[in-house]
């Protein structure tokens, strides 16, 4: 499992204007099966990726594709989790 930041970085103003192929990107994302969940770090800091069912090379190909990090409006860091424990709500990422 893998949680991937994107931290807003010095071109934070040009979000807007990539918006629509970020939000492309995070479709591609759950329609492969990648994601399980994106969402905003807090307060106003970027985004937030929750990744399964890949390996780290495929992950970090796929990051460095969102057109937010190829313009740099943000800057991605990839934590690799390896579960020791899960809730059984969460079994399949033992998988």
């Amino acid at each position: 499992m893998f949680v991937v930041t994107l931290k807003f970085s010095e071109n934070k103003t040009r979000a807007s204007e990539l918006m629509e192929g970020h939000k492309s990107w995070i479709q591609k994302g759950f329609e492969s099966g990648l994601f399980l969940m994106v969402g905003s770090l807090q307060p106003n800091m970027g985004g937030g990726v929750f990744a399964h069912n890949t390996s780290r090379e495929e992950l970090e190909d796929f990051v460095a594709k969102d057109p937010f990090v190829v313009e740099n409006v943000v800057t991605a860091e990839i934590l690799e989790i390896t579960p020791a424990r899960l809730d059984d709500r969460l079994e399949f990422l033992a998988a």
